[in-house]
Order: structure tokens, then C-alpha cells, then sequence
């Protein structure tokens, strides 16, 4: 296949909201959207080389090289739609989502990247760059194999709250479907100062588990998309799970010592992804409560909204 070639001077913009995952007993298959969004522009140069800045969360400390991860996500996509690199590109980054706290700020880059690929390669191809309109299959796809599992980038693709599982003939298809959340379900998040990578928190999980562990978790896999869906009175037995948490207590003591205290008042209480930051499902009639806890936290504490649309693409010029 002839490779295409990027148009110089196209542009687009692409706008990422931000993800919590391994929602309670939902390990590495339910994600939620949240309402911080990162916001890029990535344009084909004319001059040859690579240009990254970087505004907001993340600036002075993300690489601004081939190192970026919106530009690998990129160079992947590329690779199988079979683009032609471009001599120069130009990548604006404007970040809200904060860096390391388990809320999905590497499935952002990841899913931007993926998508602005297809943008750019549809005003090469088609001289459309079709606002709002990419391949969502395709991206949910190279977006969870670049990540490693599928709940944070199928959240921010698609927005909501998604449930994602490979195919049983090719394990390199994911599959997601969003969940008809009920209007009273409510995240807050906790996010502490400290950070934690994703890789150093994935490390003190176990390969195996018992049998009995994997039935009381699956258990409350479905007893959780019964509480979002229909009952959210039935959240805080529909987070409880034996997977991920207690086996990472160590990664982050403050984080459980939060989830134990607000469990023990009744909250949903979960730790974001891979943490440190706590997540809470709380409902209208908790919401109040859970304010004044929050109040009383000497953490950061968002009450970002869950987006129902998740990931979008805008042609600037081209």
C-alpha cells in the first residue's frame, strides 16, 4: 500500500476527557469519564522538525521530544494507516488533567494522539477532516494495546461510564459498551500532592488468585452495573472488591486510610486506577455529606461531572 502523505499546514484540535478506572471490583474493565478535559492542536509543518508545548498540569516536566506520548500514539497510528511521517509537525498541549494521580492522563495523551492521526490522515486522503467524526473501533483498539488494558481509554473515547472486554477470537479487539448511568450518581475526587506511576502500583498485584477471591469479585462486578444503572443505593456493596486495593495499601497508605475512613461513613469509596487519588460514587441524597467531608480534607477535591461524550476531533485548516 502506497503510504499517504500528510497535507502541510493541516490542523486539527482534539479535546480528551479525563478517565478513573478499576472502578471498585471492576479491575482493568470498567472506566469512568470525568469532566477534565486535555485540549491539543497538532499541525503538519512546513519547516522539518518536531515542536511539543506543553501548558498547565504537566509543564516543565513532560518530555517536549519524540519521547511525548501523544507523538508516539501518533507515529502508531500512522504506522498502521499507513502514513508517511511528516517532516515537521507542531503539537500544542493545554493540560488539565492531573499527571500521575490514577485519573487516566496517559490514556488522554494516548487517545488524542490516536485521534488527531486519523484527522490529519482524513484531510490527506479525503480533504475532510470530518469534525467529530473519527473511527472509534479503530481507536479503541490501538488506544488499549498501547496502554495495556482498556477501561481509561474507552472511558475518555466514548465518555460515561464503559465496560470493555477483549474478543473471544482476537484478543487485540476490544469491544466496549457505555452504561446508562443513572442522573443521581455523582463522582467526587480526592487528589492527593504526591503522585505514583502506574507501573509501580500495578507491581504489588498478584498473578494468581484463589478461586474464592475471583468469585466474591465477579460477584460485585455485577452487582455494579446494577447500582449504576438501576439501584444506587446498592454502591457501596457494588465497590466493595478483593483484586487491586488491599494488595497495594503499601503504594499508598494515605489513599486507603481515606477510602477505609469514607467506607466506614457509607461513601463508594474506590481508589482511582492505579491511584493515589480516591474516588467516590455518591448520589443527591449523600451529596451534602460527602461535601462536608470533603470540606473537611486536606486534599484537592474535584466535583468534575461525568461527560456523556468522550473524545472529540475539530478540523482548524487544511
Amino acid at each position: 500500500m502506497a503510504s499517504v502523505a500528510l497535507v502541510q499546514g493541516s490542523s486539527v484540535r482534539v479535546r480528551v476527557p479525563a478517565s478513573s478506572a478499576n472502578i471498585g471490583p471492576g479491575f482493568d474493565s470498567i472506566g469512568l469519564a470525568l469532566g477534565i478535559w486535555d485540549e491539543y492542536v497538532v499541525t503538519v509543518g512546513a519547516e522539518p522538525g518536531l515542536s511539543i508545548d506543553v501548558e498547565g498540569e504537566g509543564a516543565g516536566e513532560l518530555p517536549c521530544d519524540e519521547r511525548h506520548l501523544v507523538h508516539r500514539s501518533m507515529l502508531r497510528a500512522w504506522e498502521q494507516l499507513g502514513v508517511g511521517l511528516p517532516a515537521g509537525l507542531q503539537l500544542s498541549c493545554l493540560n488539565a488533567v492531573p499527571q500521575g494521580r490514577g485519573l487516566g492522563s496517559s490514556a488522554t495523551s494516548i487517545v488524542a494522539g490516536v485521534v488527531a492521526a486519523q484527522g490529519l490522515c482524513d484531510i490527506a486522503t479525503r480533504g475532510d477532516g470530518a469534525d467529530g467524526s473519527f473511527d472509534h473501533a479503530f481507536t479503541n483498539n490501538l488506544a488499549a494495546a498501547i496502554e495495556g488494558h482498556p477501561d481509561n481509554s474507552s472511558a475518555s473515547i466514548f465518555g460515561g461510564m464503559t465496560l470493555s472486554w477483549a474478543d473471544d477470537v482476537d484478543p487485540g479487539v476490544i469491544h466496549s459498551v457505555q452504561l446508562e448511568v443513572v442522573g443521581d450518581v455523582i463522582p467526587l475526587v480526592f487528589v492527593p500532592a504526591a503522585q505514583l506511576a502506574t507501573a509501580i502500583a500495578r507491581a504489588a498485584l498478584p498473578q494468581q488468585v484463589p478461586l474464592r477471591v475471583a468469585a466474591l469479585n465477579s460477584a460485585r462486578v455485577g452487582l455494579l452495573v446494577e447500582a449504576v444503572t438501576r439501584h444506587p443505593e446498592l454502591l457501596l456493596a457494588a465497590t466493595r472488591e478483593w483484586l487491586h486495593q488491599e494488595q497495594r495499601r503499601a503504594s499508598f497508605p494515605d489513599s486507603m486510610t481515606l477510602l477505609d475512613a469514607l467506607r466506614g461513613k457509607g461513601h463508594a469509596a474506590v481508589i482511582s486506577g492505579a491511584g493515589p487519588s480516591v474516588l467516590v460514587l455518591t448520589t443527591l441524597t449523600q451529596l451534602e455529606e460527602a461535601r462536608a467531608l470533603a470540606d473537611q480534607s486536606v486534599w484537592r477535591v474535584l466535583e468534575p461531572g461525568m461527560p456523556f461524550s468522550g473524545a472529540s476531533l475539530e478540523r482548524l485548516s487544511g
